[in-house]
């Protein structure tokens, strides 16, 4: 890993899948030639843009121009902001959209935002007309280096997060490092969360030089951008492997497991917790886990706690504003979450820094009782 990515210079990242194989172009500037991006790979297409309110303000008309030199004359449908959006009634509102403006299946969807619009889009483009083509323009740190990358999609259902979905790739991911300036310092906390994960999985190379460069991806420039190279380079080769899930993939579920339980706790409330928030506590609490389970060292864990404290990410659930349930609903949370199989709980959970793998059959015991002693007013600061 170096920081030494020549200012302004579009670094390219190839998902390898074949014949569905795409570029994930990462730089300054990209809205601006966006219309020139997709024209080049999907010609003579039309398009629909999604995105939200608070997106739509700050990067609509940069984008509208991009596409405008093109040759796209979008349709806009925007949306509320929030993880509340990711539902049946705004994915109606999608779809809705998508066949008032008269698309066809050749043509094209973009995903003009965070994570929520792009796992909602997404889903739209993949039933719509049975699949129509979908392109991720990702404008927050969590979606360039996760969501957008990798063709899963979805939206919440009130008995759980991302329970509803389908695997659907896209043609193309337009990682715009310049919208990044925008976006709110917890926003961009709450996406380091995910670049810290891609070293804490199987990287620990790249963890160790966040830790050492992490003031430097927070002010932008080369090393920015070689973060977010760098992270989708991970998600790439794990996408290329195991595109469906079906083996080393649910590595990347590291910390979501514990996350997505505590996201669900709060009611998705974003005020209380973002999902990169919960993320950040996820991964802490699995590092803390494995520690207990004598799988790996309690420093490994101590050392996850104070970079995540250092780069001021919430790590333990008492860094959730208000009140939690308790341990028990906090577990029932858990066993709805949808990488239980038959029963079995199964979680990613680590052997060291680095050495992240997945563990199944977990006793539904030991995570019981290791909530319980996680709830608030149980922990105590890394030593």
């Amino acid at each position: 890993m170096s920081s030494d990515m020549p200012a302004g210079e579009t670094v390219t990242v190839e998902v390898g899948l074949g014949e569905r194989a795409y570029d994930i172009l990462i730089g300054s500037g990209l809205l601006l030639r966006a219309g020139a991006e997709i024209s080049r790979r999907l010609p003579g297409t039309r398009a629909a843009v999604v995105t939200d309110d608070n997106v739509a303000a700050a990067h609509l008309e940069t984008l509208k121009a991009g596409l405008e030199q093109g040759g796209f004359q979008p349709a806009v449908i925007t949306l509320p902001a929030g993880e509340k959006t990711k539902s049946f009634a705004h994915l109606e509102e999608v779809v809705d959209g998508v066949l008032a403006a008269k698309l066809e299946r050749g043509d094209v969807v973009i995903a003009l935002g965070g994570g929520v619009i792009g796992d909602l889009a997404g889903f739209a483009a993949g039933i719509v007309r049975r699949g129509m083509n979908f392109v991720q323009i990702p404008t927050s740190l969590l979606a360039q280096v996760d969501s957008s990358v990798g063709g899963k999609t979805g939206i919440n259902s009130a008995r759980g997060k991302n329970l509803v979905g389908v695997f659907h790739q896209p043609k193309l991911v337009l990682a715009d490092t310049g919208v990044l300036d925008t976006l709110p310092i917890r926003e961009f906390r709450a996406g380091y969360a995910e670049l810290a994960k891609y070293g804490l999985i199987d990287r620990p190379a790249f963890f160790g030089w966040l830790e050492e460069n992490w003031r430097e991806v927070f002010d932008g420039g080369p090393a920015r951008a070689e973060a977010i190279a760098e992270a989708c380079r991970a998600k790439a080769n794990v996408v290329a492997r195991d595109e469906f899930e079906t083996g080393d993939r649910a590595l990347l579920n590291l910390g979501h497991t514990f996350g997505h339980a505590l996201e669900a706790a709060t009611r998705y409330d974003g005020a209380r917790l973002v999902h990169g928030e919960g993320v950040a506590i996820g991964m802490a609490l699995a590092h803390r886990f494995s520690s207990r389970l004598n799988l790996a060292s309690p420093d490994d864990a101590a050392r996850v706690e104070a970079h995540l404290s250092a780069v001021g990410l919430p790590w333990r659930m008492t860094d959730i504003p208000g009140e939690l349930p308790d341990a028990e609903a906090l577990f029932s949370f858990i066993t709805q979450d949808k990488k239980v199989s038959r029963g079995a709980l199964t979680f990613i959970l680590t052997r060291g820094i680095g050495q992240s793998f997945i563990a199944r059959d977990v006793p539904a015991s030991e995570v019981l009782s290791f909530l319980r002693e996680s709830h608030p007013g149980q922990e105590s600061r890394p030593g």
